[in-house]
């Protein structure tokens, strides 16, 4: 059975999100959506803002998908995968005080929803007007920090100056996200859905500069901290530093990912995590061009770069021991 890929839609108050999704069930043509709707209070108003559709729309009020309505959630897409109306693609669009992080675990961690959908991306829209402003809350910076999109909506009610500014805040925060700006949600939709971002499989294709520009820590408590590492890594010691990593930083650890160099592999490993979540998979094989290095991005809280290097220089297979290994395979 093929898995329905689910775009989740995060942003803070008043970015644009019903607006984008409206465009969304607009412009889909014949693909069928299945759209869930959350807010914050018990008063359902972006139900009502959403445009007249005969697609199946379901509304989840009174708390956050990431809190307290996180049950009905997991609720909610599973009652669609068992209906009998077939769908296409899930939208989903959360509070605009949504932590990104609980949704994101759900399907990871929920073995019905693994069974049933993927998730392809996390979209966030953000006000170019106000955005610096609310990354004083960290809703707001959570929401930019997970983003694999962004799109930095009403460019139209600000100077060029005020938009470049925005995006250097948000990489800052996250540079790694696509970012495209408009007016009113207008963004292509295949830029922004069935675009499998989540799965990382290209992550390496980052800008190397954007990567070494971001590599110190921010005056804010959420950081992007990033490392381009030579040398062959040793399987087992990366499992016990990145299991030992999330035990002790969970709870501050927004994001991981990543793409390692693992010693005896042709292929790449591709790895991503939420807080205490890790998942990894076998990525494009090595060609014999290809300069082989492991990177890796975290972003959270608190982080201390320099115990983050030494973690992930501790699993590398010295030269000696690689020496002897091709050594004993070629005899």
């Amino acid at each position: 059975m093929m898995s329905v890929p689910v775009t989740v839609l995060t942003g803070f108050l008043g970015a644009g999100k019903t607006t984008l999704l409206n465009r969304i069930l607009v412009e889909s043509g014949d693909v069928r959506t299945a759209v869930i709707v959350n807010e914050f209070g018990e008063l359902g108003i972006d139900g009502q803002l959403v445009t007249a559709t005969s697609e199946t729309v379901i509304e989840l009020n009174n708390g956050c998908v990431c809190c307290v309505v996180r049950g009905d959630l997991i609720d909610a897409l599973t009652g669609l995968a068992a209906g009998d109306r077939r769908f296409d693609r899930v939208v989903i669009e959360t509070s605009g005080l949504a932590d990104p992080a609980p949704v994101i675990q759900s399907f990871v961690l929920d073995e019905h929803l693994r069974t049933h959908y993927r998730l392809d991306a996390i979209v966030a829209v953000a006000d170019v007007r106000h955005l610096r402003q609310q990354l004083g809350h960290d809703e707001a910076r959570e929401q930019i920090a997970f983003a694999d999109v962004i799109v930095l909506n009403k460019t139209d009610l600000e100077p060029a100056a005020t938009a470049v500014a925005v995006v250097q805040d948000i990489r800052a925060l996250n540079p790694l996200a696509r970012i495209h700006r408009t007016q009113y949600g207008a963004v292509p939709l295949p830029c922004i859905l069935d675009i499998g971002a989540f799965d990382l499989q290209n992550i390496l294709r980052l800008d190397p500069t954007i990567l070494n520009e971001h590599e110190h820590e921010h005056a804010s408590d959420i950081a992007c901290i990033a490392f381009r590492q030579a040398g062959r890594l040793a399987p087992v010691a990366v499992d016990r530093w990145l299991s030992r990593l999330v035990q002790a930083k969970g709870r501050d650890l927004l994001r991981m990912k990543g793409v390692l160099d693992i010693a005896g592999e042709n292929r790449r490993f591709v790895f991503h995590g939420v807080h205490m979540t890790l998942d990894g998979r076998p990525g494009r094989p090595w060609l014999p061009d290809d300069e082989r290095l492991s990177q890796i991005v975290f972003i959270g809280r608190d982080l201390d770069r320099s115990d983050l290097l030494a973690g992930l220089q501790s699993c590398i297979v010295p030269p000696a021991f690689r020496s002897s290994q091709a050594d004993t395979a070629a005899a």
